[in-house]
């Protein structure tokens, strides 16, 4: 039995370099998992979209298809157009299952990668004292979303034994700016930004460039196609892939006979 197809599903932007993080991801992903077959598809702005993707596995046979959405902001919310995806599939190719991993979301794991953008971004800068923290995510989720990313900005301080400040970047500069004055009315003059983002897309340039304007001593580059985050992106897939697999369990009906196995000896 053959594994579901897993596809990436982006959001897409006219950036080409942009998109390039995702076409890395999966190429990354194919090679940690040469047995499975691995595509990406984009929501908006460039091809190959999902119903083009969908398309083509559809000619060449696939059955099953695992969609993981690169989401980092939030495990509670999902892109409204991955469910217009959902039930166009359904409807134009009835013959393929398909099941929906949930989003990579703020795990706290992925922490250390924003360190390690953090702190080249640091050595580039010659930047010698730190004293305040602002976490760049992507998106901009529902109220536990943001709860959560709270609480991994908390998490994030306290390792470094700094105040850390949560920012969504489509709450776009107004919100780095308000970020970074928190901090400066706590008295923290040295200010630096760490990205819980995937990819420099126009959003996440929009907060750093404020950030630079107001200061900010250095900005970590987004995660791109990291192995930790790839290493999320499979552990979504195994569990959405599980939804897809049929053992065998026929419905017993209410009055089946069901006979016993054992027979008393003696």
């Amino acid at each position: 039995m053959n594994a579901p197809t897993l596809v990436l599903l982006a959001a897409g932007s006219s950036d080409t370099q942009v998109n390039q993080v995702t076409h890395a991801m999966r190429v990354g992903l194919q090679q940690m998992r040469p047995d499975l077959d691995v595509q990406a598809a984009f929501l908006d702005h460039c091809p190959p979209t999902g119903p083009q993707v969908v398309s083509y596995l559809a000619k060449s046979g696939v059955k099953e298809i695992a969609f993981v959405p690169l989401l980092l902001s939030s495990p509670f919310v999902t892109d409204p157009r991955v469910s217009e995806l959902v039930q166009r599939t359904a409807a134009t190719h009835p013959q393929i299952r398909t099941a929906v991993a949930g989003p990579i979301g703020p795990e706290a794991g992925l922490l250390n990668q924003v360190d390690t953008q953090l702190r080249l971004a640091v050595r580039r800068r010659g930047v010698s004292e730190l004293d305040g923290l602002v976490l760049l995510a992507d998106g901009q989720p529902d109220s536990r979303g943001a709860s959560l990313l709270a609480r991994r900005a908390r998490q994030w301080g306290q390792h470094h034994k700094l105040p850390a400040v949560p920012v969504f970047t489509e709450s776009g500069p107004a919100a780095v700016s308000e970020a970074i004055a928190t901090l400066r009315e706590q008295g923290r003059r040295h200010i630096a930004v760490g990205s819980l983002s995937l990819s420099s897309d126009q959003s996440w340039l929009a907060c750093a460039r404020q950030a630079q304007r107001l200061g900010a001593v250095a900005i970590g580059q987004p995660l791109g196609a990291d192995p930790a985050v790839l290493d999320l992106a499979l552990a979504r897939y195994a569990v959405a892939a599980m939804d897809l697999i049929d053992f065998g369990f026929g419905e017993i009906g209410s009055d089946a006979e069901i006979k016993p196995s054992l027979s008393v000896v003696g």
